[in-house]
């Protein structure tokens, strides 16, 4: 009696539960199967053979964001996908890379360009403070946005294969962040790094015998410069240009909220890669000469002061002023509070 009662229960609870999904069934909005055309329409509008003939022919679908007609089909999209993947890509691996690769072999070769004599041991101020945080703080965020950009740009062919695509996202995620963030704050930054270096970095005619004569590298004299050699002048100039190409560009894509167009988009997409890689390759070397290609450039910036003799070798020019200024350069390390005072620069 017992056995069978329990068999009740259960039948009761098995018909209970069906009838639930009975009703649930019931309720729920009949589903339909889907229909892949009726997706694209509803995807991109209505499309058929005379829309395609269109985008074949590239008649215009670009309009702006905020204000759009536009749908996915982009022909304009898919070539600035195209030149950015076969051309501006491959460029710029061949740029940095055949960079670090010369730059590498050349001082496997030539080494490090030392002291022509010893150090006199008489220390003149060519950095202060205020200066040199200026620098370094332009420096770190110039790094961060090269990795960031070259994670951006050529990370999903490497990391995403190594650590997969839990790892990646993240990782892309912060690279994107990091990149937004820095971008603004860099292109602030150098604007007031320019504007504080204009003066000493004006073309002078001895800058050409610098050139002439490699940097030194061409005959047995150091040719003649000033506060800036004309190496560093040309940096300078670069970043005073194509620079601030990067900045504009940046912030174009940075703040799409100013009724730019797709097109804008790619066009200051295109400049910001090609200008970016062309700054990272020109920087490598810009790197290379102040820290481990000439000795004496690290320890500098790093400081503030710069041994007599590297003074005289290296920017003999601003040397003598420096001297004829002082009446002669200053002698053992000064103290730690002068350094807050400006050092001196050409008239």
């Amino acid at each position: 009696m017992h056995t069978l009662m329990q068999c009740l229960w259960r039948l009761r609870m098995i018909g209970a539960v069906l009838l639930l999904a009975v009703l649930a069934a019931s309720l729920a909005p009949p589903a339909t199967a889907a229909e892949p055309d009726e997706e694209i329409g509803q995807a991109v509008g209505t499309v058929d053979a005379d829309t395609w003939r269109q985008v074949k022919s590239g008649e215009n679908f670009i309009d702006s964001r905020h204000d759009s007609t536009y749908n996915l089909i982009n022909p304009s999209g898919e070539t600035w996908r195209q030149v950015r993947n076969e051309w501006i890509s491959p460029a710029g691996l061949i740029a940095v890379g055949g960079m670090l690769a010369i730059l590498v072999i050349f001082y496997l070769i030539v080494g490090r360009n030392d002291l022509d004599h010893e150090r006199t041991g008489r220390k003149i101020l060519r950095w202060t403070v205020l200066e040199r945080s200026l620098h370094w703080t332009v420096a770190t965020l110039f790094i961060a946005l090269s990795l960031t950009g070259l994670n951006l740009l050529y990370g999903k062919f490497v990391f995403r294969h190594i650590f997969g695509d839990v790892f990646w996202a993240n990782m892309i995620m912060g690279s994107k962040l990091i990149h937004n963030y820095a971008g603004p704050v860099f292109g602030i930054l150098l604007i007031v790094m320019l504007a504080k270096w204009l003066k000493v970095n004006l073309p002078k005619k001895h800058d050409w015998e610098w050139f002439k004569q490699g940097g030194g590298m061409v005959g047995n004299k150091h040719p003649d410069a000033g506060f800036a050699n004309a190496g560093e002048k040309v940096w300078f100039w670069l970043l005073a240009s194509v620079g601030l190409v990067v900045v504009v560009s940046g912030l174009v894509l940075d703040f799409p909220i100013f009724g730019q167009t797709r097109d804008n988009m790619q066009w200051a997409n295109m400049f910001h890669a090609v200008t970016s890689l062309i700054l990272m390759t020109v920087a490598l070397g810009h790197i290379y000469i102040g820290t481990l290609g000439t000795e004496g450039a690290l320890e500098g910036m790093a400081t503030g002061y710069v041994d007599e003799t590297w003074a005289k070798q290296h920017h003999n020019l601003w040397y003598e002023e420096v001297k004829a200024n002082a009446g002669q350069p200053q002698q053992s390390d000064p103290p730690v509070a002068d350094d807050t005072a400006t050092a001196h620069r050409p008239n």
